[in-house]
């Protein structure tokens, strides 16, 4: 994968809180019905916590259960990347931001119409600009 904004680790930190430098950097979650946008149903854009790139619309949000916000579609294929997983023993596929790398969540193929996709992405990860 390249990315198209690389900083240092130190640039990262002092960029992230705390919270988002593990998730975003690290690949750390959130516990799930604990993050700012599972369960908010403003219309807006969801853009990358790290760098802004916008990642996902609210049109594409449903209540998946799961705790964490999700999304059955980036806002574009260029928008996010992904890569198998298999960390904890699992094989999972990684979603991450296409212009910083930072990690976003998973995505699984146990979504709603039209995809089937349910991306399951850390809100902590993302940054809600609303719209009216």
């Amino acid at each position: 994968m390249e990315t198209k904004l690389q900083l240092t680790d130190e640039e990262w930190r002092e960029r992230l809180t705390p919270e988002q430098y593990e998730i975003l950097r690290n690949k750390g979650t959130e516990r799930a019905f604990t993050g700012a946008y599972w369960d908010d149903h403003s219309p807006g854009v969801y853009r990358c916590a790290a760098c802004g790139a916008e990642l996902f619309r609210s049109d594409t949000k449903f209540e998946s259960g799961s705790g964490w916000p999700s999304f059955f579609e980036p806002t574009s294929l260029d928008s996010v990347v992904t890569e198998s997983d298999t960390s904890y023993g699992m094989v999972r596929t990684e979603v991450m931001c296409a212009t910083c790398g930072g990690h976003l969540g998973h995505v699984f193929d146990d979504g709603p119409a039209p995809t089937g996709l349910r991306y399951c992405i850390n809100s902590c990860a993302l940054d809600l600009e609303k719209t009216s």
